[in-house]
């Protein structure tokens, strides 16, 4: 029950995420989380970092689509260097949300990696359609309340996920 939440991959950022073997297991889009996955949360713009992975994802064939819970505003600004379709008040792990984004992508949910820094949105979402799920590590630990409070059931989850697979 618990391996619902157990991501396929885990990384410390974005950078160490293989292509090659998403390539490899059939995956054509990402459906990428902005806050504490591409950037600190209290950063509004893309970065340069964040720029040259994106370049790097898209050189390499793949389509992308910021899937976020963030308002239209922060999005909107973060995505403006980037030019990416963008789903906004997201309600991840709402189904609704992730269908939209492989619509948007025009691709299955098997063609799909979701990226992102949570378990019980951004893995728990894309595992629920059968997706392939990457867990970046958090950026920066300044985080909104709410969002403190999931890490430590987030603890416990990975606890087990490593236990589980040894």
């Amino acid at each position: 029950m618990i391996e619902r939440f157990y991501p396929n991959m885990i990384v410390d950022s974005i950078e160490q995420i293989d292509l090659e073997m998403l390539k490899k297991k059939g995956i054509k889009g990402l459906i990428l989380d902005i806050d504490n996955t591409l950037v600190p949360s209290f950063i509004k713009e893309a970065d340069e970092r964040t720029l040259k992975w994106i370049d790097k994802i898209k050189r390499n064939g793949f389509k992308a689509c910021i899937l976020s819970n963030a308002r239209k505003k922060r999005v909107e600004q973060f995505n403006e260097k980037l030019g990416l379709k963008a789903i906004y008040r997201a309600s991840k792990p709402g189904r609704r949300a992730f269908t939209k984004a492989l619509d948007v992508l025009g691709i299955d949910a098997s063609q799909a990696a979701v990226v992102g820094d949570q378990i019980f949105t951004d893995v728990y979402g894309g595992n629920r359609l059968g997706m392939y799920t990457i867990l970046v590590k958090p950026i920066h630990k300044q985080e909104f309340f709410f969002v403190k409070l999931k890490r430590y059931l987030e603890k416990y989850v990975l606890r087990r996920y490593y236990s589980d697979s040894k």
